[in-house]
């Protein structure tokens, strides 16, 4: 008997535009079969930022706010707030969250805000050039790195979960890929879990999805595909780095301090 796959119902019946061996069609996919599984598409209302990310309003079946350039976390908390029985959820590329983006991202985690962020990672500018990226691996060439990421000059790309998951409002925070079928299937399920906690009202939670950019990348889908597995996952290990449902604050790396009460001033301030 041939399987048939039937297209989501939260994604609409379009003809992709993205470039050929471009991963965010499939994580599309996977984010409307989340959206289905709970049911929760009628009240859905996605926040798009600037990148490829920003055209989440042709493929989903949903309200879609689009939010300046970064900008997309704080939309997002606005959004929830205005309208808490929504489910809210932000689509965004490193060049948006990782860079113009990085203080909104890192607030809206800090206070557990009840949304959930899908961070496409492809460690490249893929809309406007691919210009280097906060998450641009280090000899890596880009359009304004064209002999490679200097260490010495650039720093290290940011690890976006590991950072997150040290915040004290997150709930979950996971890094998948696409690039195999056993990946794939992980990312199905930590993407649903992520859903499930905004569902269940836990706070703040984060997937991160190691992407392909064949274009900004200058190679073949196939060698796109590969590189994800060769390069990408070894500076950017899979797995999940914070799990309210079983994180023990006493031993986690991530485990917020504790706050000592208020100090009494210094005995030189009581001669001012």
């Amino acid at each position: 008997m041939q399987q048939v796959f039937k297209r989501p119902v939260s994604l609409k019946d379009v003809q992709t535009h993205f470039c050929p061996g471009c991963n965010h069609g499939t994580i599309h996919r996977l984010v409307a079969e989340a959206m289905d599984e709970f049911g929760v598409r009628e009240r859905t209302i996605g926040v798009a930022s600037v990148g490829c990310s920003v055209f989440l309003y042709g493929y989903f079946d949903v309200d879609v706010v689009e939010a300046p350039h970064g900008r997309a976390a704080a939309v997002a908390t606005g959004v929830k707030r205005a309208r808490p029985d929504s489910f809210v959820f932000t689509y965004q590329g490193d060049g948006d969250l990782a860079a113009i983006g990085t203080a909104e991202i890192i607030h809206a985690a800090n206070r557990g805000e009840d949304i959930t962020v899908i961070f496409v990672n492809n460690t490249t500018y893929g809309m406007t050039g691919g210009q280097m990226a906060p998450t641009t691996l280090v000899g890596q060439k880009t359009s304004t790195s064209p002999y490679g990421r200097e260490h010495a000059k650039d720093g290290s790309p940011i690890r976006m979960a590991e950072l997150l998951a040290q915040l004290g409002g997150v709930a979950f925070s996971a890094r998948v890929a696409v690039n195999t079928s056993r990946n794939l299937m992980d990312a199905k399920k930590q993407i649903k879990k992520a859903f499930r906690y905004q569902v269940e009202g836990k706070g703040f939670s984060f997937i991160e999805a190691l992407s392909t950019c064949p274009t900004a990348w200058g190679v073949t889908p196939i060698q796109a595909n590969e590189r994800v597995g060769r390069e990408l996952i070894e500076y950017f290990p899979l797995g999940i780095f914070k799990d309210t449902a079983d994180w023990n604050p006493q031993s986690s790396p991530t485990a917020p301090v504790e706050q000592p009460g208020a100090l009494p001033f210094p005995e030189f301030m009581h001669e001012i």
